[in-house]
């Protein structure tokens, strides 16, 4: 081995409006941050690599292939040469891969070079500016290199259809664009803000007066809250079989009820709604039993009696019970979609959105020896590492030539990460109630407190870069356009690598860093000084477990500068002279070993 030393509550609509634009629904430029959710089930898959479908905005192709097809026109956020689409079967979604091809200056390269980028993050962290371009200068030094966008990340959709395909690409190309003008643009001012809240106040105070019906003081309409309250149950009951393990979904049901509660504490009524609440509990133990339709109507109807009872009392708190339920409902209603949608974790980027990603790149760019290159980004990185131990487990080859990690471990327990922060949502109760983190939006509402004064969140600019490292508007289109919702689920599977033993598969039976040491594929390992996510110690962590010729780790960063922060190995102003040129020494060095066996194998 060599080593060497160089240098809020979280959102249901905001969640909720994400998922529609991954589909073909028209965009609307807005958006809000949430409120709470649940996160979704426990999915047993195969490392059986995904059949794909791919659509491709090549030029050179004006005819179907199989099941290529090209978009005429790329979105304008995708500053890629291409933007392809592999559709991953059996899942709804379409991953986006921008393509980046070789200079025809450079030296001719034998392996295609696939990037992945970090947790909750798109493409555009690797292509910041021409003068800032992990992509460009790799494709400039001649390898035909490609950027996966896993799903739920930037230009990756969900559920479109092929012919809407090409303008859903466009629509949300042009939501992530006018989510950044309308940061840029800023918010109201706190004048602004106290001038219209007093507007509204006193509208509805004339309307009081005035004996004008408000929203809130709405007509009891019993039919349409039976409705409501038994296609709730129904949903939980049936929707969700098989989705939650059984403790989750007995916190889910427990919860529901428990928002209802609170609406009638302290009345008369609350001792016969509990009564109801527990023949109802009953009934949504016998999931997907359709003869429990009836009963959960009736006792729909029982519950709507009840609190109708108490909606003609004169008891103040039952004023506006009506309004206040059927609030609940449907955010509970938007709970129990999330679940639905934002269902995935690690382990499935590993065994399906990866392996699919690969393969279609090995269809384009044909190898001699079937292999590709690769570098991965903080998750992505651990995703390279999680593969050689599975492969590795399992006596198979990977078919990568090499690869290269940028701030990534497969164990943070010896090192300070801030990272330790996701720790609560290890609680698989605490993660019901956090179902998606909307990184993307948060990260974009707290960027103004960030940058301008009086700097009160300031010390976020050092999870992402040291000082003077990036330029501010790079810095500030980092934070703007390259982030993106997180499943819970994804980041309660990765708080394992915080725990004894390191990261571990989603049955928590299998400790990824146990079987690193079977691989023979080269790393190249690399850690930046001033990282607050990944320290040097954490990237070492996972360094030691490799065999000592097939590891080269290096930290850049020097005692008086420059530093190097999470995403200034990727982006930061002094990449392109200190880092990429190291990363191009140790591909060059394998990409150009192609033995007789290898050739022989690809024909295979």
């Amino acid at each position: 081995m060599v080593i060497t030393q160089s240098n809020i509550n979280p959102a249901i609509h905001f969640a909720s409006f994400t998922i529609c634009r991954r589909g073909h629904h028209r965009l609307r430029n807005c958006f809000s941050l949430p409120r709470v959710a649940a996160f979704g089930r426990s999915l047993t898959l195969t490392t059986a690599t995904a059949r794909t479908r791919a659509f491709s905005t090549n030029d050179t192709q004006d005819e179907k292939i199989d099941d290529v097809e090209k978009l005429p026109n790329k979105p304008p956020i995708c500053t890629a040469d291409e933007i392809h689409y592999v559709s991953v079967n059996n899942s709804g979604w379409r991953l986006a891969l921008w393509r980046y091809n070789p200079s025809p200056q450079a030296p001719p390269r034998n392996h295609p070079l696939l990037l992945l980028s970090g947790v909750g993050t798109n493409a555009i962290g690797y292509d910041l500016s021409p003068g800032s371009s992990f992509a460009r200068y790799m494709c400039g030094q001649g390898f035909d290199t490609w950027i996966l966008e896993v799903r739920g990340a930037g230009l990756s959709m969900h559920g479109s259809d092929a012919k809407d395909f090409e303008k859903s690409a466009h629509a949300m190309s042009e939501f992530m664009e006018a989510a950044v003008e309308n940061v840029t643009n800023g918010l109201p001012s706190r004048e602004q803000q106290s001038t219209n809240t007093q507007n509204d106040l006193e509208k509805a105070e004339i309307a009081v007066a005035n004996n004008e019906p408000t929203r809130i003081a709405t007509a009891w309409d019993e039919s349409k809250l039976v409705t409501k309250l038994t296609e709730t149950f129904m949903r939980l009951s049936e929707r969700l079989s098989g989705f939650l393990s059984e403790s989750q979904f007995n916190i889910m049901s427990a919860k529901f009820f428990d928002q209802i509660s609170r609406l009638l504490e302290d009345s008369f009524i609350f001792e016969r709604f509990s009564e109801v609440r527990g023949k109802l509990l009953s009934l949504l133990e016998t999931r997907q039993n359709p003869a429990v339709a009836g009963q959960v109507r009736d006792l729909s109807q029982k519950l709507v009696d009840i609190i109708e009872e108490g909606q003609r009392s004169v008891s103040p708190q039952l004023f506006d019970l009506q309004e206040r339920l059927i609030t609940t409902i449907e955010d509970f209603q938007k709970q129990l979609d999330l679940i639905i949608k934002y269902e995935w974790d690690f382990d499935h980027y590993l065994e399906e959105d990866v392996p699919a990603a690969m393969e279609y790149i090995r269809a384009q760019s044909k190898p001699k020896d079937g292999r590709l290159l690769a570098i991965g980004h903080s998750m992505g990185g651990i995703l390279l590492y999680a593969m050689l131990s599975r492969y590795g487990f399992e006596g198979r080859d990977p078919r990568l030539a090499a690869i290269v990690t940028l701030a990534s471990s497969l164990d943070y327990t010896s090192s300070k990460s801030s990272l330790k922060l996701l720790l609560p949502l290890a609680d698989p109760a605490q993660a019901l109630n956090v179902p998606v983190v909307p990184l993307g939006a948060l990260l974009s509402a707290a960027y103004p407190l960030s940058s301008r004064p009086p700097y009160v969140l300031s010390w976020l600019n050092d999870l992402i870069s040291a000082q003077d490292m990036m330029h501010p508007e790079l810095l500030k289109k980092l934070v703007l356009n390259n982030f993106c919702t997180v499943p819970a689920k994804l980041l309660l599977q990765l708080t394992t690598a915080f725990r004894e033993g390191g990261l571990r598969d989603r049955s928590c039976q299998f400790f990824y860093k146990d079987h690193l040491h079977k691989s023979n594929v080269p790393v190249l390992a690399l850690a930046g000084d001033r990282d607050l996510i990944c320290p040097p110690e954490a990237v070492y962590e996972t360094v030691k477990l490799i065999p000592e010729h097939l590891v080269t780790y290096k930290v850049f960063g020097e005692r008086d500068g420059p530093h190097y922060a999470h995403y200034d190995l990727v982006g930061g102003r002094m990449a392109a002279e200190q880092l990429y040129p190291c990363v191009v020494q140790h591909l060059s060095h394998y990409d150009s070993k192609l033995s007789d066996h290898e050739l022989s194998c690809s024909n295979c």
